[in-house]
């Protein structure tokens, strides 16, 4: 370009890094091509990708739902429980054939990753901000909430980045999980709902052991 001189600029690599480099490239180039003999054709996740994906999928909702139990909080575990099945299955089920908006051949409309994480997102928003709390909340309890909603965008920017979807799928994912979480509060709040709960915590109670730690009074 006129007026801006180019240089080589300085190496990119100091002179000792340089054989970990050529070390590190061989190891990548040979990981690849043994994955990709072993896996080749496949039409299905083998016993290793089960093994190591169902954790990373299921997880965050498990340790939410695990929480909430741990609390007494009945109705936070089955919103957490029933949130990302009930949004990803309304994706799916419903919302993608009936828009029918396709990327590369595949239906998009909405984004099933965005759907997934903001209703993750949306429901420890309920849990730790919006719903009734005891005095003196620390601050962990906006950072937890702030940080699944910083997680929800990097995953809306990612599937963008990688083709796999429109930007208004992602919103529009986004807001099916918000909206799943909303709908679903509401419906737990429920006087009918409420009591049906309150029922099973107490059928649980009963079963424990005589002397065993009443659970905590759900809120």
């Amino acid at each position: 370009m006129d007026g801006i001189h180019l240089r080589p600029g300085r190496p990119l690599l100091a002179a000792a890094a340089r054989p970990w480099a050529a070390a590190l490239l061989a190891c990548c180039a040979l990981l690849v091509a043994v994955l990709g003999v072993l896996f080749a054709h496949q039409a299905r996740a083998d016993w290793l990708d089960q093994a190591v994906d169902s954790p990373i999928i299921t997880w965050p909702g498990a340790a939410i739902v695990v929480g909430c139990l741990l609390t007494g909080r009945l109705n936070g575990a089955v919103l957490a429980a029933v949130a990302v099945p009930a949004a990803v299955g309304l994706d799916d089920g419903l919302l993608k054939p009936l828009v029918h908006r396709t990327c590369l051949g595949v239906l998009t409309y909405p984004s099933g990753h965005t759907t997934a994480m903001f209703t993750l997102a949306a429901v420890v928003t309920v849990l730790l901000l919006v719903s009734p709390q005891r005095p003196g909340a620390g601050a962990l309890r906006a950072l937890i909430p702030a940080a699944a909603c910083v997680l929800g965008v990097v995953v809306a920017i990612a599937v963008i980045g990688l083709q796999w979807h429109y930007f208004t799928d992602t919103v529009a994912g986004a807001a099916v999980g918000i909206g799943m979480v909303c709908g679903l509060a509401l419906v737990l709040d429920l006087p009918a709902a409420r009591r049906w709960l309150d029922r099973a915590s107490r059928r649980r109670a009963s079963g424990n052991e005589p002397g065993s730690p009443r659970p905590a009074v759900m809120r």
